[in-house]
């Protein structure tokens, strides 16, 4: 049969992996497919010294490779937006497949980009832009297209839970840790991405229109970061039986979808709360399957190449007739839903609370009473000793589930406080159930 010709643009870390096992497992790939699958033109500024590329054509501009009318598929790995965007529409407009590792582009303007493949009959695939090495889109999208999903829930950047595990093992600062994730490779020399969720943000996004059948709508997603979780935090839930974990979490009500990344307790029993370094895991809740959850690396060079094959192995299978390809979001363009993305304020959530105050009498009291003026009900109240060096305690509370709106006025109301010193750190709290 004739072979399927591919073009990588990017020899960085996930296309350097990409070019490997492509290479290395070129027999077995062509058994899976029926056909030969070639690397005919690759588009990199600089040469990969672990990538033998002596018999593959090169060129410097990767646009090259979009306009090559050999190339069948497109392969993008070079992340960011404006440039990966025009690079992608390019390739569109030439009549190409795509595969892209490039979830920021997907969740946020993925919607532009499958109307564009719609209109001139190609795929474009996207499992490496969500969990790395784990095959998440194929589940939702196809593994559990039978199920109607209630929740899904997951630890979907591995530079966040390298820090909390860090942070938890040994009772380390976080500006400590992220140094130290640095030097290892594991965040970026601006973290930002990384440690305020926004990555987090942008798998959740593109997960949740899979689950639910809605557009991709990053922007009405919330997010938050864990740069003000704290060793004391991390001690103090695990007094309490939970552990804190950087959540991704999404949720279809009768009220309409919750979208949101935070920092999470969760019980220290369940199975996502020892999912430790570097790891990724996502639990799914279906009303016919129940629960399952899947594990793996959520990044590196060959584990997400292992996704962006299967991309190019099922394009290559169905090369001939793309109709018969899945839907890029599980649900036909017509059928997808306008389900309201519920405002932060709108969700309902238990909440771990650490207030720092005044070690004298009548500061639980008070406290206490504008929770209960607020109709917030109480889980456990505990106050830790003093601290010799301000005098002042800390008071943790666990809440029952409460609005997140009305939450946040107490909280307000407790922060006005005389006794009160600084913000109530807010941690959410989820069964996972």
């Amino acid at each position: 049969m004739k072979p399927v010709k591919v073009g990588i643009c990017g020899l960085g870390t996930v296309g350097g992996g990409t070019f490997n096992v492509l290479t290395r497992n070129a027999e077995s790939i062509a058994a899976r497919t029926g056909r030969p699958v070639i690397i005919e033109h690759i588009g990199a500024r600089r040469d990969n010294p672990a990538c033998d590329t002596t018999n593959t054509k090169i060129s410097r501009d990767i646009f090259d490779v979009a306009r090559d009318p050999e190339v069948d598929i497109l392969v993008e790995t070079i992340g960011g937006y404006d440039v990966a965007k025009e690079l992608i529409m390019l390739a569109i407009d030439h009549g190409k497949h795509v595969v892209t590792a490039n979830k920021a582009l997907i969740a946020e303007h993925g919607n532009e980009i499958f109307q564009a493949a719609r209109e001139k009959n190609v795929i474009v695939a996207y499992e490496a832009a969500v969990a790395g090495g784990i095959p998440v889109i194929k589940c939702l999208r196809e593994g559990l297209s039978g199920n109607k999903i209630n929740w899904l829930a997951g630890i979907i950047n591995g530079t966040g839970n390298f820090i909390l595990t860090e942070m938890g093992d040994k009772s380390r600062p976080f500006e400590d840790v992220l140094k130290e994730a640095q030097e290892l490779g594991y965040a970026e020399a601006d973290p930002t991405f990384d440690v305020e969720g926004i990555d987090a943000c942008h798998k959740l996004t593109i997960m949740a229109s899979i689950a639910f059948g809605i557009p991709l709508q990053f922007n009405k997603a919330y997010t938050e970061g864990i740069s003000k979780v704290t060793p004391a935090d991390i001690q103090y839930a695990e007094e309490l039986g939970y552990r804190i974990k950087h959540l991704g979490i999404a949720r279809h009500s009768e009220k309409g979808v919750e979208l949101r990344v935070h920092p999470t307790l969760i019980p220290a029993s369940r199975p996502m709360a020892n999912i430790n370094g570097v790891l990724n895991a996502v639990v799914i809740n279906a009303d016919a399957v129940g629960e399952t959850m899947q594990v793996g690396p959520g990044a590196g060079a060959e584990p997400t190449a292992s996704s962006v094959i299967a991309d190019i192995v099922d394009i290559a299978r169905t090369i001939e007739s793309p109709a018969t390809a899945p839907q890029p979001l599980g649900f036909g363009v017509d059928k997808l839903q306008d389900t309201e993305v519920l405002p932060i304020g709108e969700t309902y959530s238990s909440a771990y609370l650490r207030i720092h105050a005044d070690d004298h009498p009548g500061v639980m009291n008070a406290i206490t009473r504008i929770l209960s003026d607020n109709g917030i009900n109480i889980d456990a109240m505990t106050q830790k000793a003093a601290r010799e060096s301000d005098g002042f305690a800390d008071i943790v509370i666990l809440t029952h589930k409460t609005r997140e709106a009305t939450l946040n006025h107490a909280l307000s109301a407790i922060e006005q406080l005389d006794d009160v010193q600084g913000p109530v750190t807010r941690i959410r709290v989820e069964a996972m159930a």
